[in-house]
């Protein structure tokens, strides 16, 4: 599973996602740091990413046109990028489970 992590989301974060999340990248080292979020979708749609967002347009889009892609929705503010980090490694399995298993369109992570 390679996730796609929305512009609210540093791409500091990227090399430090590789090992559990191989071939992860975020919008604006795959060239769309001006491309509206229906751009964003169709671009890992087809490229068989994961969005991780904290925006909830991303959301949105999950609820009215289902997946692919799935999206990770990452809830309860503007913690560092440590803190975001922690959250999608520690919570890997639990992730892949849903999105696979469960087959669900969106994922929510609450940032504590």
């Amino acid at each position: 599973m390679k996730l796609l992590l929305d512009e609210n989301l540093s791409r500091r974060l990227v090399p430090f996602l590789q090992e559990r999340y191989p071939g992860s990248s975020q919008v604006v080292l795959v060239g769309l740091e001006r491309a509206g979020d229906i751009a964003i979708w169709e671009f890992a749609r087809t490229q068989g990413f994961v969005i991780v967002s904290r925006d909830s347009d991303m959301e949105e889009l999950s609820v009215l046109r289902g997946a692919p892609p799935h999206v990770i929705a990452i809830k309860g503010g503007n913690s560092s990028k440590a803190a975001v980090l922690k959250l999608l490694l520690d919570n890997a399995q639990v992730i892949r489970d849903t999105i696979e298993a469960a087959r669900l369109a969106r994922v929510a992570l609450f940032e504590t």
